[in-house]
């Protein structure tokens, strides 16, 4: 059976998240100390003590979620030598898997999603925008109803979680009305996200255009494992070419059914999630219930893990 390394992406960040993580190993907490100090910012201060609000911007969320993930990874690679066949992330988590893999350095990786996180929201101009969450319909459905809202103003599928989830995204008006055909087509749930911008969708132009050229100077290696990009789902061990995934992910929809589909096809059967809480354990699940998901968030759950991992026992339910 192989293994994949999953990472997760925005909106599973909590207040407390990561401190554990970083009393046991100082070092850790040096890495972030040395962000702060390099970006004028606090991330260790909200990260441990909020508010919540201000964790959930995007410019703080994704450095956040980035260093919580990568500190489980590394607490679990001290007493394991698991090493995964691929590794993939959902958006933001793919900076996460680049590092996981060799093709970023843990800093550089934190200095990247900061700067998109500020690129993302900086790139929309002013236009009014949202963006919500289609429950009980299939991808297809939601393309088509996308493709006639677009009379009313752009709006785009932009996130393929699941079979039966699918996340849209554009201008307040055309995602107003996609949600309208949704309802009207017989969606379970249509919920809005309270999000920074329209992510994924050409009206963050210049986001990708900036992260470009962040991305130009910063080294991207070339690793032994794959990663399975959100852009198209195929695995790449070639840093250049991921570095320029990267650039037009951040307008690209992220193909998270189509990655999980690959790497299952490739032979994976376990799937370790490494971060803050379990969302992609349960998309996962749902998109096929026979593979096995392991989760690490917190240091307590090391121990369960291993004991798991050793017994080959399942840690996630389907959704």
């Amino acid at each position: 059976m192989k293994t994949a390394f999953v990472f997760p992406g925005q909106g599973a960040q909590y207040v407390g998240m990561a401190t554990d993580f970083m009393e046991k190993e100082p070092e850790f907490a040096a890495v972030l100390s040395n962000f702060d100090s390099v970006h004028g910012t606090e991330l260790a201060r909200i990260m441990a003590e909020g508010p919540e609000d201000l964790l959930k911007e995007t410019k703080y969320t994704q450095p956040a979620i980035l260093f919580h993930s990568l500190c489980a990874l590394k607490i679990f690679q001290i007493r394991s030598g698991l090493r995964p066949d691929f590794v993939a992330g959902h958006s933001l988590g793919e900076f996460s898997a680049l590092v996981a893999n060799g093709t970023l350095d843990w800093s550089d990786a934190l200095h990247l999603v900061h700067k998109r996180g500020e690129f993302m929201i900086e790139a929309n101009a002013g236009v009014p925008f949202a963006m919500a969450a289609v429950i009980g319909l299939d991808a297809q459905t939601v393309l088509d109803i996308c493709a006639e809202a677009e009379a009313a103003d752009l709006v785009r599928a932009v996130n393929f979680n699941t079979l039966t989830q699918t996340v849209i995204s554009g201008t307040e008006s055309g995602v107003a009305k996609a949600s309208e055909l949704a309802r009207a087509q017989g969606a379970k749930r249509v919920l809005p996200l309270v999000v920074g911008g329209p992510f994924h969708t050409p009206l963050i132009h210049q986001a990708s255009e900036w992260l470009i050229r962040e991305m130009k100077d910063i080294e991207f290696k070339d690793a032994e494992i794959p990663l399975v990009s959100n852009l198209d789902a195929l695995p790449n061990t070639v840093g250049a070419v991921s570095r320029e995934k990267l650039g037009l992910q951040i307008i690209s929809p992220v193909l998270w059914v189509d990655c999980v589909r690959r790497m299952i096809d490739g032979g994976v059967g376990r799937f370790i999630e490494f971060g803050p809480q379990k969302v992609l354990g349960g998309m996962i699940k749902n998109i096929d219930k026979d593979v096995q998901i392991f989760n690490l968030d917190k240091l307590v759950d090391l121990d369960a893990l291993l004991e798991a991992l050793s017994a080959g026992q399942d840690t996630n339910e389907p959704e």
